[in-house]
């Protein structure tokens, strides 16, 4: 039986850094009429005594630098204070070191975050602390790119 590929409006490989190297998975993006559906599926989280972990599009555009330093703050072009950049999303609850989280935002559009990053954070967003929600280092980032062969969905890792 053969497949038809479908990719999403954007995607980005995540790989974990010297912190939690085994961190790997997908974070993919849906255009939608009512905003952009966001589906991430994350594997080999560390533990962590809540199971929850920061989960945010950055400004940077691209993963270099030591603890991922390139990435920049959170993706906040409208200047709103935190919890209210476009690019904070809801947290990723592990269970087995994995995560699924499927969430709907009108805050950007899938052109708008080409070129940008994802973060994972190793504590929980605390939605309050300025500027970011004290959610602990970065330990796993992708770089947003429009979807092709070979970084779409049938191409994981």
């Amino acid at each position: 039986m053969r497949h038809s590929f479908s990719c999403p409006d954007a995607v980005a490989l995540v790989k974990g850094g010297a912190l939690a190297p085994d961190i790997h998975g997908t974070v993919e993006f849906y255009q939608t009429t009512g905003g952009v559906i966001v589906k991430a599926e994350i594997f080999g989280l560390p533990h962590s005594e809540s199971g929850f972990y920061g989960f945010h599009i950055h400004q940077g555009t691209d993963c270099e630098g030591v603890g991922f330093q390139n990435t920049g703050s959170h993706y906040n072009p409208t200047g709103m204070q935190h919890p209210h950049h476009a690019g904070d999303l809801p947290p990723l609850l592990a269970a087995n070191g994995g995560a699924y989280l499927t969430v709907q935002t009108d805050r950007f559009t899938a052109k708008e975050i080409i070129g940008h990053t994802v973060v994972i954070h190793s504590k929980a967003d605390d939605f309050t602390s300025q500027p970011a929600g004290n959610a602990g280092d970065k330990i796993a980032c992708g770089v947003i790119q429009r979807c092709t062969r070979t970084n779409g969905r049938d191409h994981r890792f």
